[in-house]
């Protein structure tokens, strides 16, 4: 054994034997406590004499006071403190124990009293002490009236323990003009009050709001910030709570006495309170109370209220709605820097075109598309827009369309409507190619407006939206300025409602050859049409691989340095794929897939070229992988970093779709692992196995724990260093892993519960394996539990198959359930 080893084997015995003694030892010092004589010790002089005189074996006489003389009350003193001291150790579940704990601390402090704390002869520490008697006067019961109300600390308790709850927010009340109790235990009295609360106790709610309303108030008394509690449980303020913070802020105050200083931290928050309420009425609630009113000085409420005023809501009076846009007369010039902060505010068309006229009405010099940066207008647009010869038209124009794509950008689809709409009015009358440019973003708005509100029902979207989805992609009017994303959303929305069909038989060829996205779109359709059928059947397949694949691939190009010396060039992009991989993998294309099976499909193709590569250690597992294709012939022309970062983000988004995927789970578990975070990895696994499991209340399939999951589970608790986990979940194997279970328990530094975990095994060979290793390491207790477990009658080899089977799934389930509660 190392040095370490043995040190720790031979503290291990000393306190075995100390714990075999310890009765005896408890017994002898209750013995000395009889002892009413005092004691006397040997000296150099009595030794001097035992030499000089040798007859004496016994020293001088019994009687004799020569030597160092130690009275019986400093005996008495030790002895009572030491074993005080003990009986408190042992005294966790029973009363009585520390009711001897008690009598033994109170009577060392009466002789400490009685003889001075400078002896010689005794070793006491006295704030020990004083924390032992007020410990065990709150934990035991006792008849003295008196000595039980002595501390706000016994009477909380007590109330705490009777569920008293009146009166415990009555002491916290009384203690904010004392300030007697310090600020943890206030708070920790908050936080057991909070933890009853969500255990179910719905009468709590309020105890907690009145002690945290206390708190606060003695916090801001005493110049500390206010607690985030406090202002969560202000959220929904109501007069009831206004009433008791006010009675709780006078009672906490003494006018006549306070200070300055206490006067305006008082006011401070009553003034921060009040602007931060909406509710007039309970504003007005706080502003007329008494201990407001002589707190604030007449010019500071003023000032109050004047800020609420100005807070409060306007009353809008609009006037009837025109019917034509352009009959909306130009108003009277006002001050251009309010009507262009109007104008950076409005997104109603009508009010936008006249806040315009005006603007141009009282100067022709400006360009008021440029007075805010948030405008923002695609390129291909711009160069059209700006175009436009008409000062005011090209302004409205311009502003018009960068406020929809912002409302479209934040889901505000009704405003974006309207906005796109007096657009297409005002365009319509002069540009052609802005008209189209307006009917594309329409569409684009109409899809992104159905996805959001029917289509997450299942609603399948109208045949007219369809019609003109397919119109988009097949239109062919030269010089009408396209955006890309609009082609990636209409492949996407045809993907998302199984337009298989057309996508398959009906495009046109010249549109797949001229549209990256069409090809891409009709190959995937393809592919997910043949994923039931045979694997020889899977032509497109491979088709949409060799595309994929194109496309993450990069070109090498050679170039001489100033040496002379050939060095090598790696481009991010190859110009042989249909698209660049920046417009595949950060398009719009995937991440607005929500179809599942085209979603599983082109991850699964990802997660495959992602373990293409012959130097990973840690493949990645998904539905569907084995359809594509094992390997690649120029392996060095992949970019397989852009694929990791990839796969990433596609799981990523994929699971805010459907969070409860149990294949997806299993990826983002394998990337984690991938990429040695073993504790993101164990909660992954362990969702993917709750999800389709009712939280482990039926069994998890073995298509999604199998043995490789488990088997990476194992490694994942290994390196976290949770010895015991390993142990069990060897057990979840087709054939349990004993080299690697005997391996994990031989190991004493765990970090998990350890002997708590017994419960959950149900392989006996482990648990005969457990009792050996704990009584060749004198670990009595523990093995005490692994033949408390290993004696389960369910357990017994000799029971039928199905009963030792069921106690297997039992043992899994609620293992499986504390190892989520772990993780989750």
């Amino acid at each position: 054994m190392s040095q370490m080893q043995q040190e720790k084997e031979l503290t291990e015995n000393i306190l075995k034997v100390l714990k075999e003694q310890a009765a005896d030892s408890i017994l002898v010092l209750e013995g000395a406590l009889k002892l009413n004589k005092d004691l006397y010790v040997h000296t150099i002089r009595t030794l001097d004499l035992l030499a000089m005189e040798p007859g004496m074996v016994n020293g001088e006489t019994e009687s004799s006071t020569a030597g160092l003389k130690i009275s019986a009350e400093e005996i008495q003193c030790q002895v009572c403190y030491d074993l005080g001291a003990i009986y408190f150790q042992q005294g966790s579940t029973n009363a009585a124990v520390h009711e001897n704990a008690k009598e033994k601390f109170f009577k060392t402090k009466e002789l400490i009293a009685k003889n001075g704390s400078s002896s010689l002869h005794f070793t006491i520490d006295e704030e020990r002490l004083a924390g032992y008697c007020q410990a065990c006067g709150v934990l035991t019961s006792s008849s003295d009236d008196v000595s039980q109300q002595a501390t706000p600390y016994s009477q909380i308790h007590s109330c705490m323990k009777s569920g008293n709850y009146q009166d415990l927010v009555k002491i916290f009340l009384e203690d904010n003009l004392t300030l007697s109790l310090p600020v943890q235990f206030r708070q920790s009295v908050l936080r057991e009050l909070f933890q009853k609360a969500q255990q179910g106790n719905d009468a709590l709610d309020e105890v907690c709001f009145k002690v945290c309303v206390c708190n606060t108030v003695c916090d801001v008394l005493q110049g500390r910030t206010i607690d985030i509690q406090f202002c969560q449980l202000f959220l929904k303020p109501s007069k009831e709570k206004i009433d008791f913070l006010l009675e709780v802020c006078s009672r906490s105050i003494n006018l006549e006495n306070a200070s300055e200083a206490l006067k305006r931290k008082m006011a401070a928050f009553l003034k921060n309170l009040c602007l931060g309420l909406e509710d007039l009425q309970l504003v007005f609630m706080i502003s007329s109370h008494e201990l407001f009113i002589k707190l604030l000085k007449d010019d500071e409420r003023k000032l109050l209220v004047d800020q609420m005023r100005k807070r409060s809501p306007r009353i809008n009076l609009c006037t009837k709605p025109v019917t034509s846009f352009y009959d909306i007369p130009a108003s009277a010039s006002v001050n251009i820097g309010q009507l262009e902060h109007q104008l950076i505010l409005s997104v109603d068309p009508w009010r936008i075109r006249q806040i315009l006229i005006e603007l141009h009405g009282m100067t022709s010099e400006r360009q008021f598309w440029t007075i805010s940066n948030k405008w923002e207008v695609p390129n291909v647009y711009g160069n059209v827009i700006l175009g436009i010869k008409d000062n005011l038209t090209r302004d409205l124009v311009y502003i018009l369309m960068a406020k929809g794509l912002h409302c479209c950008a934040i889901k505000d689809f009704v405003h974006a409507k309207q906005l796109f709409a007096a657009c297409l009015e005002l365009v319509t009358e002069f540009s052609p190619k802005l008209r189209q440019v307006m009917l594309n973003e329409m569409l684009l708005l109409d899809i992104y407006t159905h996805e959001a509100g029917a289509g997450v029902s299942g609603e399948r979207p109208p045949s007219d939206l369809i019609s003109r989805v397919r119109g988009y992609l097949e239109m062919r009017v030269p010089d009408i300025p396209l955006r890309q994303v609009i082609a990636e959303e209409c492949v996407a929305f045809l993907l998302n409602w199984r337009e298989n069909e057309y996508l398959t038989m009906q495009v046109p060829l010249p549109l797949v050859q001229t549209n990256p996205y069409v090809k891409l779109g009709q190959l995937l359709a393809a592919t997910c049409k043949e994923l039931p059928g045979p694997k020889e059947s899977r032509r497109t397949a491979k088709d949409l691989w060799e595309v994929v694949v194109q496309i993450c691939s990069v070109s090498n190009q050679h170039k001489r340095g100033n040496d002379g010396r050939v060095s090598l060039i790696k481009h991010r992009e190859s110009t042989l794929g249909i698209m660049y991989r920046f417009l595949l993998v950060h398009g719009n294309i995937f991440f607005s897939l929500q179809e599942p099976l085209v979603l599983t499909t082109i991850l699964s193709l990802f997660v495959k070229l992602h373990n293409v590569r012959e130097d990973i250690v840690n493949d990645i597992a998904a539905e569907h992988i084995s359809i594509w294709p094992s390997s690649i012939p120029n392996l060095q022309s992949v970019d397989f970093e852009a694929v990791a970062v990839t796969v990433k983000e596609l799981v990523s988004y994929a699971l805010t779709i459907n969070a409860n995927n149990h294949f997806w789970l299993i990826i983002q578990a394998d990337i984690y692992f991938a990429t040695n975070q073993y504790s993101a990895a164990l909660h992954y696994y362990l969702q993917a196995g709750a999800v389709c499991s009712d939280f482990f209340n039926k069994m998890v399939p073995p298509d999604v724990y199998t043995d490789q999951v488990i088997k990476r589970m194992i490694k994942c608790c290994s390196l976290l260093n949770c010895h015991t986990q390993v142990a069990i979940l060897c057990q979840f194997l087709r054939e349990v892993d004993y080299k690697t279970a005997f391996k994990a328990l031989q190991e004493q530094n765990s970090h998990d519960a350890m002997d708590s975990y017994y419960e959950y095994i149900w392989d006996v060979t482990i648990l005969e394996y457990l009792t050996y290793l704990h009584h060749k390491r004198g670990e009595t207790d523990k093995r005490q539990i692994a033949i408390k477990a290993i004696g389960q009658t369910e357990l017994n080899a000799s029971n039928p198959e199905e009963v030792l089977q069921l106690a297997a799934q039992r043992r899994k389930k609620k293992f499986l359930q504390a190892m989520a509660k772990l993780y989750f």
